[in-house]
């Protein structure tokens, strides 16, 4: 991740967080479409209430981005907490997948191609990072 990257999705984050709610319905829209059998992960099935809770995990990691020796443990514990959900490691290509459709559709022309490679770059040290602390 460069500098420049960061940049890019904070910037580009701070226009999410203004429409939360909608963004995190459809996420969830997305990701299910994409793979049906991850409904099953979620036990509550309140998915207003765990879209919240992903935007709120996303935009701490997102404002954490110049601080990674803080973010990183964080990310760790995430990642050891969604072992346990029964989250695989082949469904981190479907969560990045779905977050950078939400991204696209969510930001309209703003979702510029610098944007998507800043987002992905940034996902893949987050995911990466989950997974590496099983």
């Amino acid at each position: 991740m460069t500098e420049q990257q960061i940049e890019l999705v904070q910037k580009s984050w701070e226009k999410v967080a203004a429409i939360r709610e909608v963004a995190g319905n459809l996420f969830y829209e997305n990701l299910f479409r994409k793979d049906p059998t991850l409904k099953q992960l979620f036990k509550s099935g309140n998915m207003q209430e765990q879209g919240a809770k992903l935007l709120a995990m996303i935009g701490a990691a997102v404002h954490g981005l110049h601080n990674l020796d803080a973010l990183v443990p964080t990310v760790q514990e995430l990642g050891r907490r969604h072992v346990g959900y029964g989250v695989q490691d082949a469904h981190y290509a479907t969560v990045g997948s779905a977050l950078i459709e939400t991204l696209r559709t969510g930001l309209g022309t703003d979702f510029t191609p610098e944007t998507e490679q800043a987002w992905l770059a940034v996902y893949t040290v987050l995911a990466s990072t989950m997974q590496e602390a099983k």
